[in-house]
């Protein structure tokens, strides 16, 4: 059934059908071909992730990520990002690493972190002389700490795979989220430097940067906020999404006043399409989960990787080899609910603490999201910059050795993520 389901999957992404529809049919032919699983069971199977209850915090958090990004809110996050470091070599550069990751902890989202971001400071960025590449470069790249901060929806689907505590991977996860966002600002400021780019010279003020601070305090709140009420039990992570929900409608209605019918509408459409892209395949993976688990796929890899590697270092080298390149064809949610079962087998053989696994995997294929061919926060970057991919990737190179470091850090150092 395996064969069968993975040769069809590779015809069909080469064929570019949309990942959702080529998993279901993928696995829908393998069961039919092996005739071992009741149609009825492989429909039941494809349902049963959509009566998830912490999956509803799923569509919350878009939502609200939405509502807060849309207004008045997203051009104080820029000119708080841009009193705090806009002075230095580098600065706006770096006013997009720190955007991206305040947004982080709004969106929960790179892909809409790098379109909301990107549409604001990329053609900005140009305009004060900055290459387009490097702009484009920049949002690609930051845009992924969104992976890492709370609200991590890629932290949220890795818990349904592992049965991990939410509140738990979000606390895990805000170092390396922390570490990405610095490493990428200290590229900004040695390109910056070296390249003579230019720097904001009317923001260093201590009265701009106290007026900013407080007009951006309830973004910088939400993430905050999100993780004492998980860590102290107060309530569950479907719970606080809808609480973020309610916050983001307060926060838009009462203190920036900027909230319209007009805006409404669009982040609920937005949220339902999101949704339904993400729910497609959560659903799809479910039956792949289910073809791979009947034939022990994930019990059966685990055990080769313990006989034929042995050594630990060599076993979490393979595996992010392994995601590093399937990062580069699938995008996140899609290649998490694939590799999740896998990868969570061979931890649990090795002795691999999950909360660190589930960082791990979030860093590494966050990391696919800019690489080409098929990265998507790459190709929106290029878009909104109009320049080719191949001169977005040129400036990338350093970003990425960023977050390989990030990621062998985590890999190597359980105590940065189960601290």
């Amino acid at each position: 059934m395996t064969a069968i389901m993975t040769g069809l999957f590779a015809a069909m992404l080469v064929l570019s059908v949309p990942v959702g529809y080529a998993l279901i049919i993928a696995a829908g032919a393998a069961v039919l071909v092996n005739g071992g699983t009741p149609v009825v069971v492989a429909v039941v199977k494809l349902f049963q992730p959509t009566q998830s209850f912490p999956l509803l915090a799923i569509p919350f958090f878009i939502l609200s990520g939405s509502l807060m990004m849309s207004g008045t809110l997203g051009q104080k996050l820029i000119q708080f990002a841009a009193s705090l470091v806009g002075r230095f070599h580098g600065g706006m550069g770096q006013v997009t690493v720190v955007g991206s990751t305040i947004f982080g902890g709004v969106s929960g989202s790179a892909v809409a972190e790098a379109s909301a971001l990107g549409s604001m400071l990329i053609p900005w960025q140009k305009r004060e002389g900055y290459p387009a590449g490097f702009a484009a470069a920049v949002t690609a790249s930051s845009s992924t700490i969104a992976g890492l901060i709370p609200p991590s929806i890629p932290l949220i689907l890795y818990s349904t795979v592992s049965n991990t505590s939410i509140a738990a991977l979000f606390s895990a996860a805000i170092l390396p989220g922390l570490m990405l966002a610095v490493g990428m600002m200290t590229v900004c400021y040695f390109s910056g430097r070296i390249r003579n780019f230019p720097r904001l010279t009317n923001t260093g003020n201590l009265s701009i940067f106290g007026k900013s601070l407080i007009s951006a305090l309830p973004a910088l709140l939400m993430p905050c906020f999100i993780v004492v009420l998980l860590r102290a039990g107060i309530a569950t992570p479907t719970e606080v999404s809808v609480i973020a929900v309610f916050y983001a409608l307060v926060v838009s209605l009462f203190i920036y006043r900027d909230l319209t019918w007009q805006r409404i509408h669009a982040a609920l459409v937005g949220t339902v399409i999101t949704t339904g892209v993400v729910m497609l395949v959560i659903t799809a993976s479910s039956l792949v989960s289910h073809v791979l688990i009947t034939e022990r796929i994930p019990v059966l890899v685990a055990q080769w990787a313990q006989e034929t590697l042995i050594n630990i270092v060599l076993i979490i080298l393979m595996m992010n080899l392994i995601m590093l390149v399937i990062g580069m064809f699938l995008d996140l949610p899609a290649a998490i609910l694939l590799l999740g079962p896998t990868f969570v087998a061979i931890g649990h053989a090795i002795g691999m603490d999950p909360i660190q696994l589930g960082v791990i995997i979030c860093i590494n294929l966050s990391i696919g999201l800019f690489t080409p061919p098929i990265g998507t926060t790459l190709f929106i970057g290029a878009v909104i910059a109009r320049v080719p991919i191949g001169a977005v990737v040129k400036e990338l190179w350093p970003f990425y050795l960023v977050a390989l470091t990030v990621l062998v850090l985590m890999s190597y150092v359980p105590a940065l993520t189960i601290y």
